[in-house]
């Protein structure tokens, strides 16, 4: 049984919400601009079927989990599904699991079917398929039971055999930096046998993971990552035996660029037959963001990625280039942001950090609104990264503003609501019952995830003088600034308003910091002190992006 896989499909399924507009790589002259997504879509693998490109990428503990993106030219993307809506374990994934569940996906088009593979750290080599990306997944299906084992990708031979590689979490199995090949059966559904490694990256490819296993001209390649997320390379492996052994060549660094660590991602080709490599970079707090290279085959079988401009046989990034070729002339598309909530539906853009359970949010299409309960907690709660009813996206673009109108209803002291920025840090701007009556609020909590430490108020106001229903607008101005010109630093600075016009600044400038394995997001918090019977809400009228 799916166990409410689908128990919230009227609340998490096709989206109408407005495209975003902050962050565009498309440059509308035949070339794009990397990144071609400025939002954290970790560890990203892609397809061609068709004319129809299908990109996946991981989700951890966030859910709707497993996002499926659609483009006809790999730089005009916009998401239109999940895998799932509820994580299994269902029982553990009901509470916050910061950096567990889903990590580095592999997408697969095989015999009319898709498929997705990918590692749960504690749990083994997850699997799930269907035969429109656009539809129903099957529910996830447990390959092989095995701490440790991550970073899975398939392999279905000519032959009829198949294979799959991975590679090791050190924190799950006491150690890294090693590739492993096993026979899987041909349907998919199990593995054959014992693992082989195929490699070891202990000295001059430290922390090797990420492989992506594909079959050339009777060559068998392994496309991985090397060196750390923050400061790696690419390598590629390959072999005439999918058991080795393997030769491997460095095809991908930083080089002069000033774009470090160009890491795991898939190889795809166009419809012209050129082709492509669409990988990540991680920006800190920003996530890992996306950008594509190109890439090409060279005559003694090994490949090329980016522009080898020094000449020294290794590419670099680029940061622009002409686009793919493409059959189909794509709008401008990126993935959805703002949100008017006047559908029966959210725009997919929306994840919770724990499987949502039914009373946490109710659509309102004919008022054009969300409604967010605020729940008491439990009595081992630290502070809201302890909360599975956050509801919030991703950043999305190095600067931008984005704007909430919302309507709190109180109905206990203690019950609070607002716009939050979340990481291991995190900082807030709400409307709070206090004393019989209304303040806006802005709280800051580092180390909330690592540490749990209590939240800490920084600024108050009043707001109003009882405990009636208050109209507010809530600000959050996103800038980006470097660190030596290294390091990208995301700080954020919370308003408020009564009438949408007029904002006043609350509190001090936030820095924001990345999440356990996932970029700061952003989005709403309620909560409450105490549980009773028909406690407050918030409503939510709109959420809206803009460059200003």
């Amino acid at each position: 049984m799916k166990r409410l896989f689908f128990a919230c499909l009227a609340l998490m399924t096709l989206s109408v919400a407005t495209a975003q507009t902050v962050w565009t790589p498309d440059l509308g002259n035949g070339k794009y601009k990397n990144p071609v997504l400025y939002a954290d879509y970790s560890d990203p693998d892609v397809i061609r079927v068709g004319d129809d490109y299908w990109m996946t990428a991981s989700s951890f503990n966030c859910v709707p989990g497993l996002p499926i993106l659609h483009s006809t030219d790999l730089v005009n993307w916009e998401i239109v599904n999940h895998v799932f809506l509820n994580q299994p374990p269902y029982d553990w994934f009901d509470k916050p699991r910061h950096g567990d569940g889903v990590w580095a996906p592999c997408i697969r088009f095989h015999d009319g079917w898709y498929y997705i593979y990918w590692g749960d750290p504690d749990r083994g080599i997850m699997m799930s398929k269907t035969q429109d990306p656009r539809g129903e997944w099957t529910t996830p299906h447990l390959v092989k039971a095995a701490k440790g084992i991550i970073d899975t990708s398939p392999l279905w031979d000519e032959d009829g055999k198949a294979y799959l590689v991975h590679g090791w979490a050190g924190s799950r199995a006491g150690f890294k930096s090693i590739l492993s090949v096993s026979e899987m059966t041909p349907d998919g559904m199990s593995l054959i046998g014992q693992d082989v490694m195929i490699f070891d990256g202990h000295g001059e490819h430290p922390t090797i993971e990420g492989p992506k296993f594909y079959k050339r001209n009777g060559w068998y390649y392994v496309f991985a990552p090397a060196g750390g997320v923050k400061t790696g390379w690419q390598v590629v492996l390959r072999s005439r035996s999918p058991w080795g052994p393997y030769e491997i060549k460095t095809v991908l660094e930083e080089g002069s660029t000033g774009i470090p660590g160009p890491h795991q991602g898939g190889w795809v080709e166009d419809v012209a037959g050129d082709c492509w490599f669409l990988h990540f970079v991680d920006m800190y707090a920003y996530g890992r963001v996306c950008h594509l290279q190109p890439m090409a085959w060279t005559e003694d079988g090994w490949c090329t990625m980016g522009v080898d401009y020094d000449g020294n046989g290794v590419g670099e990034p680029v940061k622009e280039y002409k686009k793919p070729a493409s059959n189909v002339k794509s709008a401008i598309k990126t993935p959805a942001d703002s949100d008017e909530f006047s559908e029966r539906t959210l725009g997919l853009q929306w994840q919770w950090h724990a499987n949502p359970q039914l009373h946490w949010l109710f659509t309102n299409p004919s008022a054009g609104m969300i409604r967010l309960y605020c729940r008491a907690h439990d009595s081992e709660w630290r502070n809201l990264s302890d909360n599975g009813n956050l509801l919030m996206q991703k950043v999305n673009a190095p600067d931008y503003v984005a704007t909430t109108k919302v309507i709190f209803t109180p109905k206990y002291e203690g019950d609070r609501a607002g716009m939050i920025m979340m990481g291991h840090d995190y900082a807030t701007i709400g409307l709070k019952l206090k004393d019989g009556k209304i303040i806006v609020e802005q709280n800051v909590c580092p180390s909330a995830m690592r540490q749990g430490t209590p939240e800490k108020v920084v600024a108050t106001a009043a707001c109003s003088s009882d405990m009636e229903p208050v109209e507010v607008y809530f600000r959050c101005k996103i800038r980006q600034v470097w660190n030596k010109g290294e390091q990208p630093r995301l700080f954020c600075r919370f308003s408020y308003s009564k009438d949408g016009k007029k904002f006043q600044e609350l509190g001090e400038e936030f820095e924001a910091q990345a999440g356990h394995w996932i970029g700061a997001k952003i989005g709403y918090f309620v909560d409450a002190e105490i549980h009773k019977n028909d406690g407050g809400w918030m409503d939510v009228d709109w959420f809206r992006v803009s460059k200003k």
